[in-house]
Order: structure tokens, then sequence, then C-alpha cells
């Protein structure tokens, strides 16, 4: 079978979000992607206090500065679509209040007919912790938890209760409910995330870094899974975040997903190779504008699955 393909969707600055989102979710869906997506960055701290993903003296990209609210994003794809799922990759959980969080994916997903995928992750940014978490950065992991168990509880059939650390819900009626149940993705790659990944989630949110860590990554996985006795199949969807360049990029450091249409759609088969459900290309970063961003996801498709992906 076919790798499915999905999009990211238009959410920096260069970006005139009330108009170019809609028509770049209707675009890709024309163009045949499965799915598109969305990720989470709450600010852009001045001066940076801790290095990008907080590896220390890594900047970070200039893109961030300006970088649209997912859930707003994907509400207006959805308003544009009938067909392509919605996903995020990913809504950092911890800077949401559960409740909240849970009530607001179910209307989406209750408003486009089932199509939400809700991709979650503890993210790595203090200066974000320290604007708008729940709980502190060292909680992370917990409240990671409870956002799970309180969207199973919300998504769940009423009366709704649920008694934790930041949400306490006494007998309710919650609705709307979900179209469907809404699968939860997690971005894991410690041991301790990817048990929690094996135990209380439904698929797996990678980021490309290069087909033999992705591939070592993946059997660790399923041998956890197995080993943990799970028998439900983990949904996959593989980030890959594209420089795409005009030309060719012919440096020996090239990296994966560096360069021209063809390199990257190179890439795209060796990575579709490792098995993956699916893979969500994230091309807005460096596209210009809509236009180029809609041309250069048209070439991607059309290569791809000429190519067998």
């Amino acid at each position: 079978m076919a790798t499915r393909l999905g999009l990211g969707l238009p959410q920096m600055r260069q970006y005139n979000i009330g108009k170019d989102v809609p028509e770049v979710a209707r675009t890709a869906e024309q163009i045949g992607y499965d799915s598109l997506w969305v990720f989470e960055r709450a600010l852009f701290p001045e001066p940076a206090t801790q290095g990008l993903y907080g590896v220390e003296g890594l900047p970070w990209p200039d893109q961030y500065r300006n970088v649209a609210d997912p859930l707003v994003t994907l509400t207006l794809a959805a308003a544009a679509t009938e067909r392509a799922r919605l996903g995020s990759s990913v809504l950092v959980a911890p800077l949401h209040v559960p409740f909240q969080l849970a009530k607001a994916l179910a209307s989406l997903d209750a408003a486009s007919g089932g199509r939400v995928v809700a991709g979650l992750g503890t993210g790595w940014s203090h200066d974000e912790y320290a604007a708008a978490s729940v709980r502190p950065f060292a909680e992370r992991g917990q409240v990671l938890d409870e956002v799970i168990e309180v969207c199973r509880a919300v998504w769940g059939p009423d009366p709704v209760s649920y008694d934790g650390r930041i949400t306490k819900i006494a007998s309710a009626v919650v609705g709307p409910k979900p179209a469907r149940p809404i699968p939860i993705l997690l971005a894991a790659s410690t041991r301790k995330a990817q048990q929690r990944l094996v135990d209380h989630a439904d698929g797996w949110l990678p980021v490309g870094m290069g087909v033999e860590q992705i591939s070592a990554q993946w059997r660790q996985l399923q041998d956890l899974a197995a080993e943990r006795g799970r028998t439900e199949p983990l949904q996959t969807v593989l980030r890959v975040n594209a420089t795409y360049t005009p030309k060719a990029y012919d440096g020996a450091d090239r990296q994966p997903f560096q360069g021209d249409v063809a390199q990257i759609v190179e890439d795209l088969v060796a990575h579709a190779e490792v098995g993956l459900d699916e893979i969500l290309v994230e091309l807005q970063a460096t596209a210009r504008d809509a236009q180029e961003l809609k041309d250069v996801a048209a070439e991607v498709y059309e290569q791809a699955r000429a190519a067998g992906v």
C-alpha cells in the first residue's frame, strides 16, 4: 500500500493566514494530499535564554518569530476542505488547560466530520512554559498524562467525571462529542516517553533525521510494544522538515530533505521504505509565499507518487 502523504499548512509570517490557509488546504486536497498539519510555537524569546530544542548555542530559526495558533489554523483548513485529515505535529500539551483542549479538539472533530488527529508532545522551551504552561516544566510528563486522560474522558460517554491534579470534573454532560474516537499520537523519543506511547496512545510522530535513526527507533518501539503486550497496531506519521532550494544542493554536508524537489523526493523514497503509514512534508519555512508553497507541494506530490511512494 502506498505511503500516505500530508502537507504542513502555512502558519509563518510570510503568509496571510486568513487567505492562505484555506487556499493552501483546498489546493493540497485537490493535489491528492491525505492530510494537513500544524505545529505549535507560542513565542520567540529575545534574547534567547536557551538554544533551539534546548541545545546550547543552537539559534532559534527566524521563522519562529511569528507562528499562527495551531487550532485556529486547523479550523480555517477544516472549513475549506472535505476529505483531508487534520493533524497537529505537535501541540505542546502542557501549554493548554486539559479540559479546554479536549473540548476544542472534540468540537473540531465534530465540525469536520471526524478528521482530527491529535499529535501531542511536551515541548522544550522554558520561556514558553513560563508564559503559558499549566504546571512547571519539571512536571511536563505528568501534565501530558493528564491531558491524555482528560481527552479520553471528555470524548467518552456522559456523564463525564475526572479527578486529577489540574482537572476536576464532577459528573457532567460535555458536548459536542467527536464524530469518532480521535487518535492520539505522541512524539516520543526517550524510553519513558515510548512507554507512555505504547501504554496510552494510538501512535507515533517521529521527526525525520535520517533513515537509519528512524528505522532503529521504529524497531525499538515495536519491540517495546511486544514486550508490554500491546496488540493494537501503532499508527505512524513521520514529520519531515524540508529545506527546499530551487537548484539542487551539491554540498557534501547535505542534510536529509535538503535541496530541490528531486532530492527531497529521493529522501522520501528512502524513508518510505522504513514502512511507516504516513509522511508529513513540511515545506512552508523556505517557501516565499503561498503560491510557491502550492507549486512546490504539487511537484513533490507528483514526483513522489511517480517514484512509488
